[in-house]
């Protein structure tokens, strides 16, 4: 006999399975990392990252798998992501926040993800991003 959860989990598909799996979460990070190169208005969190973002890339691909119900690459690799933890030596604030919840909202609407998809997905990153501000402002 299954129990009510394992019922309840299969019937409500993950965040990964909706953004389409592994190579749609690929792409998803890569646009955000390209906006985020490319575009003026990101240079503040652009500043945060190592001149080659291929690390990052990788990194944050690994751990949105896992973050959003797929496979815990990040985790079989390094362990808890411990977020805050990890970004404590960078300064961040409302505008840092701010930036990298804009250069995702982008990058989520550019790969063509459902706007019910980007907004339920968008309100978890703001989560996320606001318990990572570690300045005033």
């Amino acid at each position: 006999m299954s129990d009510l959860n394992d019922e309840v989990s299969a019937a409500q598909p993950t965040a990964f399975e909706l953004v389409g799996g592994e190579a749609r979460v690929r792409e998803l990070v890569d646009r955000f990392y390209d906006l985020m190169d490319l575009e003026a208005e990101f240079a503040g969190i652009r500043a945060l990252h190592p001149e080659s973002l291929d690390g990052s890339r990788d990194k944050f691909f690994w751990f949105l798998c896992g973050w959003m119900g797929g496979p815990d690459h990040y985790i079989s690799r390094f362990g808890h992501p411990r977020l805050r933890a990890r970004h404590m030596p960078f300064p961040i604030a409302s505008s840092e926040r701010d930036q990298w919840l804009r250069c995702m909202a982008w990058a989520m609407e550019d790969v063509g993800l459902s706007e019910p998809l980007r907004e339920r997905l968008l309100a978890s990153f703001f989560e996320t991003a606001d318990w990572m501000r570690n300045r005033n402002g």
